[in-house]
């Protein structure tokens, strides 16, 4: 079954004296790319949620938040003094590097340095992180298990849309095979027309030369070539949607391929039926690529 890059996830739990919530949001990406919004004070969580999404995830960006409430976050702030020490050393010496150079800075207030993270802290220092990961971690697990089947959920969905947009192209090649046919006897008029003013103009006729330029004309307009492999790419993107690892990347760049026989038909077509045909393809290739874009 695909798997669609896009998902949501939510999950709540609580102990004694605190209640927290995770949050997975998942968009489309070249790559795997998580982002972590957590709590600073829970020492070792981010390297154990980065890890168990990773064994879990191809692609996709996925944002992670964790949101923890309870008795403490009722308690007034309070000055953490080894952290305002060290942000009154880094400003120091950055108003010291721009005074060298000529530059004077804006005044700092209290309302900014209390703003900046590590400044003021709740009191959660004194509780046991490892026992507290252990509960967040397996409620994270139980989040990326929903998350994981909305995302295969999504991606049901979308390969019925990518299945119905390769069925459109079959039938599509099948009208440009047909067209080909009715478009022979077309081209057969023409060439006879132009032969015959040809001949018309000239005492001397080089055989030889006609007959290559006859054959150039026959290899350029000849389109079975693109029409063969489109049948091709159509049963190799069916494979593929088939397949259970992450297949996106390959289908991206089949797509490409799709793109490339839609646009030589076009410059081969030679008749307006073919042309109008050619066109289709390229729009119903240019709506699969933009579902293969969410494709894990």
């Amino acid at each position: 079954m695909r798997h669609s890059m896009t998902g949501f996830a939510s999950r709540s739990g609580e102990n004694a004296d605190l209640r927290w919530i995770w949050e997975l949001r998942g968009v489309n990406g070249k790559g795997l790319d998580l982002r972590f919004r957590l709590p600073d004070w829970i020492d070792g969580l981010e390297p154990q949620a980065r890890a168990l999404l990773g064994k879990r995830l191809a692609r996709g960006n996925v944002q992670v938040s964790l949101r923890v409430a309870g008795a403490a976050d009722d308690a007034a702030p309070t000055l953490d003094e080894a952290g305002l020490a060290r942000v009154l050393d880094a400003m120091a010496r950055i108003e010291a590097a721009a005074g060298r150079q000529g530059l004077a800075l804006a005044p700092s207030s209290a309302a900014d340095l209390v703003a900046l993270r590590g400044v003021m802290t709740v009191g959660q220092g004194q509780r046991d992180s490892a026992a507290l990961c252990k509960l967040l971690m397996a409620e994270l697990d139980a989040a990326l298990d929903d998350f994981v089947a909305m995302r295969a959920a999504e991606g049901a969905a979308l390969g019925a849309v990518l299945g119905a947009r390769l069925a459109q192209i079959e039938t599509l090649v099948q009208a440009a095979t047909d067209a080909i046919e009715a478009r022979r006897d077309e081209q057969a008029g023409r060439l006879r027309a132009a032969l015959a003013r040809i001949v018309d103009s000239t005492d001397s006729l080089d055989e030889a030369r006609l007959a290559q330029e006859l054959a150039l004309i026959a290899v350029k307009s000849d389109v079975t070539e693109e029409l063969d492999r489109l049948t091709a790419h159509v049963s190799a993107a069916r494979d593929l949607l088939e397949t259970p690892a992450p297949v996106g990347r390959k289908l991206d760049f089949l797509m490409q391929e799709f793109n490339r026989e839609a646009n030589t038909l076009c410059s081969k077509s030679g008749s307006t039926a073919l042309t109008r045909i050619g066109l289709d393809l390229k729009t119903v290739i240019d709506q699969m690529r933009e579902q293969v874009q969410n494709v894990e």
